[in-house]
């Protein structure tokens, strides 16, 4: 079934919501509330089912909350078989909710490779059902033709690593070249494909990747990519306050869009759902920090 263009469902997504904060569901085994279960044993069969259990009860939470989830395939990736099984289901169930789904995997390869992994990642008929997929460029633009031949016939969207959040990120992507860094260069590569995928709305279907750490960097990034869709990690959790996080997204009729703000472990690992004693107390906690992080970006 034809959907409309990411970019467009994207702007619907934040505002039916409210806010473009993206829920980060990355079930890290020394984490997980004692309430789901014991993950003691990888990929043992009582961890596959916490890891489910958890990771549904996160995406229940998100429905209606947030703009979007973004599964870390890692961490599934590491219970084995059964654990990207519990991957597919979740993001199968998202789908069918209405949520849209950011499958954070950062794949990359050449020609065919490529292909293969835009067939299993991108689109609502995957193996692992999504809206759009988080990919690497910088083995050369040419890398991005397959993905986005599958995102443009599913309505996909992808985010593009750019300028990501770690503090080591400036090592390669900070590398001045003809007078600019490498990172300037590729969102100039990157600028012409978001163009040509712009919806209605005015926001493309391909986006980039922009830590929430380099508020400066994200500012000229916009510059340079006026209609692509931010993905914004390091909110929170990792250290960026709600004004950093939002430095390179739009304004909106209601508030700020055109991008997405990630948190994982502050919505979905807060101190109070540690040791919850009860499904209702840690839906309490979660609640609570969804509308904490809700209100200060509404607020910034």
């Amino acid at each position: 079934m034809a959907v409309n263009p990411f970019g467009s469902r994207l702007t619907d997504a934040i505002r039916s919501v409210g806010t473009p904060l993206c829920m980060g569901i990355d079930p890290h085994l020394s984490m997980m509330p004692k309430l789901f279960g014991d993950v003691s044993t990888t990929a043992s069969p009582s961890t596959i089912r916490a890891i489910e259990d958890f990771s549904m009860a996160c995406l229940e939470m998100a429905r209606g909350r947030v703009a979007a989830i973004k599964p870390q395939a890692a961490f599934f990736e590491a219970q084995g078989p059964d654990g990207m099984h519990v991957l597919a289901r979740l993001g199968r169930a998202a789908i069918d909710a209405g949520v849209l789904v950011i499958m954070d995997a950062k794949r990359n390869d050449i020609g065919s490779t490529n292909a293969a992994y835009a067939d299993a990642w991108i689109g609502h008929d995957a193996p692992f059902p999504s809206d759009a997929l988080t990919v690497n460029a910088y083995l050369g633009l040419d890398t991005l033709d397959p993905l986005l031949a599958r995102a443009d016939q599913q309505g996909a969207g992808l985010f593009v690593l750019t300028r990501t959040s770690n503090p080591g990120a400036g090592d390669l992507q900070d590398l001045e070249i003809d007078g600019a860094p490498l990172f300037h260069h590729l969102a100039a590569g990157l600028a012409p494909l978001a163009a040509a995928r712009v919806g209605e709305g005015g926001l493309s279907s391909l986006g980039i990747v922009a830590g929430a750490t380099w508020p400066e960097e994200a500012r000229t990034l916009r510059q340079i990519l006026p209609s692509a869709p931010f993905l914004v990690p390091g909110f929170g959790a990792q250290g960026a306050g709600a004004a950093q996080a939002l430095a390179g997204l739009t304004s909106g009729p209601d508030g700020p869009e055109g991008g997405l703000v990630n948190s994982t472990r502050g919505l979905i690992f807060p101190a109070d759902a540690a040791d919850a004693s009860s499904i209702s107390a840690w839906q309490t906690a979660i609640g609570d920090a969804i509308e904490a992080s809700r209100t200060a970006l509404g607020n910034a």
